[in-house]
């Protein structure tokens, strides 16, 4: 009986021993993806974050242009043209939280995404992001809990400070991830080209 007993307690050990293995790589794997992350947005003039690129590129305009368009359309950005050559889209990104393994939408970033072309280059940049939280409904889907988002630049607090940073990254990125299969799309070779130096506020008045 005794040895029994020993049995089943070495099992439930290695069954804990699982669980906080589990746990603790998930942590690492959060804590790894926060820090590559922390620089991915910046801020411009007004102080607001932004992911801002100058893309050195020899297509013409125009062709550039339409290519920008079709995948705006494919990432489903609500476009806008204006007449200056300014391409605008809108759109979300899904912001994720994890808790005891378990993962689940905790909102959404609203964000515009503009482009512009230029001879020889190209430039793009996504700022004016938004959050906003989601709540279940009676269904039991995550929704919008509003429709006023809260700016990204934001201060929470000391008591949401941790998430209202991991949101920050998350976002920053997803919005790398989204501009780099943006750069992809429109070329094959490109070369981005360094704009502002790391310390300093993006400046989007000359280019």
């Amino acid at each position: 009986m005794l040895f029994k007993w020993s049995i089943i307690l070495t099992i439930h050990r290695f069954r804990w021993a699982g669980v906080l293995l589990v746990l603790l790589i998930t942590s690492f794997k959060l804590k790894s993806q926060s820090l590559k992350t922390e620089q991915g947005l910046q801020k411009d003039e007004q102080g607001k974050y932004i992911h801002y690129e100058v893309v050195e590129n020899r297509a013409p305009g125009d062709s550039l242009m339409n290519r920008a368009v079709t995948f705006f359309s494919l990432k489903k950005l609500d476009v806008k043209q204006s007449v200056d050559g300014l391409l605008k889209g809108t759109g979300k990104l899904i912001i994720s939280k994890t808790a005891f393994v378990l993962t689940h939408p905790s909102g959404e970033i609203r964000y515009n995404w503009l482009f512009e072309t230029k001879k020889g280059k190209y430039r793009f940049w996504l700022t004016d992001f938004l959050f906003i939280p989601y709540q279940r409904d009676r269904y039991g889907n995550f929704v919008p809990s509003t429709t006023r988002g809260i700016a990204l630049e934001t201060n929470p607090g000391k008591l949401n400070s941790g998430e209202w940073s991991s949101c920050v990254n998350e976002t920053g990125r997803q919005s790398a991830a989204l501009a780099a299969e943006f750069k992809e799309y429109l070329s094959a070779s490109q070369k981005a080209k360094p704009f502002h130096e790391p310390d300093r506020p993006v400046s989007t008045r000359s280019w």
